[in-house]
């Protein structure tokens, strides 16, 4: 668990390096450019820890799975070396996906300055403004949110099928709430992360009518949002890393108080 908790956080970091710079730059320097180099590699990045933050939640959820349905057999199944394992499988599956997607915008024909709908590259906006065929990008970009995203949201609501299936067959109440608490905060993390993902992948591809400033603030929810609140929702629900917390805040609190005193 925990080394998937690490996982997450990478990922977490990742999202939030790839988009804060271009944000940043433009709300306190009011720098409204970036270059098609530039570009391309943020939109790369984004989309690669995108991707490693979906695949990470869905080994979290098999991690639940494991947990709750096969309970005795936990820690012969999801053993460190598996998890590793599953953690390698993740990065090179994105990596392996991600990397044509730069690949292919460069054969493509930007002829003017192009505005785009958010402060930082994403692959389906940056296609809208390329003077040449788009075709094969798009089909491309469709058959990579399908089977990373899409996969892994499929697999996520099948593991809670199985789960819920299993909590129905416990005999008390408090039993079932008891197993479903184990689930609350991987359950909070599916919603922060798909949902503002569906509604933006929605509005891309079906929507023409949206106005500018839902499409920006869809976006920075989707890559905003679990970065803050991920790490607040799993350090109230797991205790030895609130403890942890608390103990670091204590510390910091006395060093503080000392120096004071000396003073």
């Amino acid at each position: 668990m925990y080394l998937l908790l690490a996982m997450l956080a990478v990922a977490d970091l990742g999202l939030s390096t790839s988009t804060y710079p271009t944000m940043l730059r433009m709300l306190w320097l009011e720098a409204r450019e970036i270059s098609f180099g530039t570009c391309l590699a943020q939109m790369f990045f984004i989309h690669t820890f995108t991707d490693i933050e979906s695949a990470v939640i869905l080994a979290m959820a098999f991690d639940r799975y494991v947990a709750i349905c096969h309970p005795l057999r936990y820690s012969s199944i999801l053993t460190n070396s598996v998890t590793t394992k599953i953690c390698v499988a993740i990065v090179v599956r994105t990596t392996l996906v991600q990397l044509p997607l730069p690949i292919l915008l460069t054969r493509l024909c930007f002829t003017r300055v192009s505005k785009l709908s958010h402060p930082y590259c994403l692959h389906p906006d940056i296609i809208k403004h390329a003077g040449s065929g788009t075709r094969v990008n798009s089909i491309y970009g469709l058959f990579v949110l399908l089977s990373t995203l899409g996969l892994d949201l499929l697999f996520v609501f099948l593991s809670y099928l199985l789960i819920l299936k299993t909590i129905l067959n416990i005999a008390t109440w408090r039993e079932r709430l008891k197993v479903l608490n184990t689930c609350i905060s991987h359950i909070c993390a599916v919603l922060l992360f798909f949902i503002p993902m569906i509604c933006l992948s929605m509005m891309h591809r079906f929507s023409k009518h949206v106005s500018p400033q839902a499409y920006v603030f869809t976006a920075n929810i989707h890559f905003l949002a679990p970065p803050i609140l991920n790490p607040i929702v799993y350090s109230m629900k797991t205790k030895p890393i609130w403890r942890r917390i608390l103990r670091m805040l204590c510390q910091r609190g006395l060093h503080k108080s000392r120096v004071a005193i000396c003073q």
